[in-house]
C-alpha cells in the first residue's frame, strides 16, 4: 500500500490528517494541462486543475510514537555514550592499521584506544545511572522504597495546605477583615 492509498481513521481529541485514493486514471497534479489541445473547454481544463493544484494533500502522515520518549537526563547520556564510544572505535580501528603499517604512531593510538574504552566504560554506565536514578525520582518504579511516592506525598500535602489557607484567607476578605489583625 503506498503513501497516497493510506487512509488514517480518525481518533477522540486527535486531529486526523486524511489522505484521498487516488483514481489511476486521473492526471498528475503536477502536470500542466494543454490548453491548446484543450480546444472550447480549454479554460474550464486550466480552471479544474488550479483547483486541483489547491487541493492540499500532506506530504506524510505522522504516526504515534511506538514507544515513549526517553527523559532528557537519559537521552543526553546515550548521546554522549553513543559519540564516545564512536570515537573509540575509530581510534582502535587506526591503532590496528598503524600496527600493521608498521608505523610510530601505533603506540600512542593503542595507548589512546585503552584510555578511551575506559571512557566508553564509563559513558555506557551513565546512560544506565542516569536511567536508574531518573525513574527513582519521577516515580516509574513502583515500590514501597520509591522517592517518588514520598515526594509526592510531600507535595500533595503542601497543595492541600495552600487551599487551605487561600480559602481561610477568602473567608476573611469576605467578612471585611473582621478577625484579622494588623497584618495581611
Amino acid at each position: 500500500m503506498g503513501t497516497a492509498e493510506r487512509q488514517e481513521a480518525p481518533t477522540a481529541g486527535e486531529a486526523a490528517h486524511l489522505t484521498a485514493r487516488r483514481d489511476p486514471g486521473a492526471p498528475d497534479r503536477d502536470i500542466p494541462t494543454d490548453v491548446g489541445a484543450a480546444g472550447p473547454g480549454g479554460r474550464a481544463a486550466v480552471r479544474e486543475a488550479a483547483q486541483e493544484q489547491s487541493y492540499y494533500r500532506p506530504l506524510w502522515v505522522e504516526e504515534p510514537a511506538r514507544r515513549r520518549r526517553m527523559p532528557d537526563p537519559v537521552r543526553t547520556a546515550a548521546v554522549r555514550a553513543v559519540l564516545i564510544i564512536a570515537v573509540t572505535l575509530v581510534q582502535a580501528i587506526v591503532a590496528f592499521l598503524c600496527t600493521l603499517a608498521g608505523s610510530w604512531l601505533a603506540f600512542p593510538m593503542v595507548l589512546s584506544s585503552v584510555a578511551s574504552t575506559v571512557v566508553a566504560t564509563w559513558g555506557a554506565l551513565d546512560v544506565w545511572v542516569t536511567r536508574q536514578v531518573w525513574n527513582q525520582r519521577n516515580g516509574v518504579v513502583s515500590a514501597p522504597s520509591s522517592t517518588a511516592r514520598a515526594l509526592r506525598r510531600e507535595q500533595r500535602k503542601a497543595r492541600r495546605q495552600a487551599r487551605a489557607t487561600e480559602r481561610a484567607q477568602e473567608r476573611i476578605r469576605r467578612r471585611g477583615g473582621a478577625g484579622q489583625l494588623s497584618h495581611p
